[in-house]
């Protein structure tokens, strides 16, 4: 049963246009799974209010959905550009009796950083989960040609924000609270092609174990869930991709495809649930179609 399951993820190859940066789970013509039909939700979260970076879309679409069944209040940010995905996360979130509440502006300012979190609490009354999720990756063939401005950009997207967004919310975050980052199995991986992205998931990793040490004696934890290949619009809209690398993502995964949004969801309930996780902090959560970390 579960290889008949797994058979109908879709798999390599993929007729999947390309995209500019940033991408729109919209406009993609292979729809990513997110809505997680087989998760049965236990209300794990209900009362807690949470932030998710990149809510509109991917990881932190299908992370919105789950915490919103598990009831959750959440808040999610987006790029101006993306405002088609969020709208839809919202409505769906809405359809379920949910929260949604979404906050558009640019992570790599630091003033926006600071204005989601207090948003959040304002608007939900505090701030419980925070998810640092959203990401910037352009693959370059060779370290010449990767701009000052290119590598500035995805490390304030990809590591900035998350201290800015962290820095922000621990103030306001009582025992129980949990802040949960995406990192990447490039952490460990090291891909030619994305020196600058790569480089940034090892931050993270890091970053998340030290944060972890500096804030158990609040009764704060913080974790990281390091996905695999996941099919999202992060992937054909890295202009460095070439069509025929699209056409076969997630192919060398032993599993031998990528994995969707909402297979990879369940593990940030899991991170943020006090039921399932209280002795869990510091870690890094591998989800990589069987692929050790």
């Amino acid at each position: 049963m579960t290889n008949m399951h797994n058979k109908r993820k879709p798999r390599p190859p993929f007729k999947e246009h390309q995209q500019k940066s940033p991408g729109i789970e919209k406009k993609m013509n292979i729809a990513p799974k997110y809505r997680a039909p087989m998760y049965k939700a236990a209300g794990k979260l209900i009362g807690k209010k949470a932030l998710i970076t990149g809510g509109d879309s991917g990881i932190g679409r299908a992370v919105a959905l789950l915490y919103a069944r598990e009831g959750a209040s959440v808040v999610i940010t987006y790029l101006p550009v993306e405002r088609v995905d969020a709208e839809q996360t919202k409505r769906e979130i809405e359809e379920l009796g949910g929260t949604c509440i979404l906050l558009s502006g640019d992570l790599t300012k630091e003033t926006f950083c600071k204005k989601a979190v207090a948003e959040t609490v304002k608007r939900l009354g505090g701030i419980d989960i925070l998810v640092s999720n959203a990401a910037h990756q352009m693959r370059k063939d060779d370290i010449t040609e990767i701009t000052t401005e290119e590598f500035d950009r995805t490390f304030k997207t990809n590591v900035y924000a998350y201290f800015h967004l962290a820095k922000a919310a621990v103030p306001h975050m009582k025992p129980g609270s949990c802040i949960i980052a995406t990192t990447s199995e490039t952490s460990t991986r090291a891909p030619a092609q994305l020196l600058d992205y790569s480089s940034t998931k090892g931050a993270i990793n890091t970053f998340t174990k030290s944060l972890a040490q500096m804030l158990i004696k609040k009764g704060i934890r913080v974790n990281a869930v390091a996905p695999g290949p996941v099919w999202t619009p992060l992937n054909p809209s890295d202009e460095g991709t070439k069509k025929s690398k699209v056409q076969q993502f997630g192919k060398d995964q032993p599993i031998g495809r990528p994995g969707q949004p909402e297979e990879i969801a369940p593990a940030y309930v899991f991170l943020a649930s006090e039921a399932d996780s209280s002795y869990i902090s510091g870690a890094i959560l591998p989800q990589m179609g069987a692929e050790p970390m």
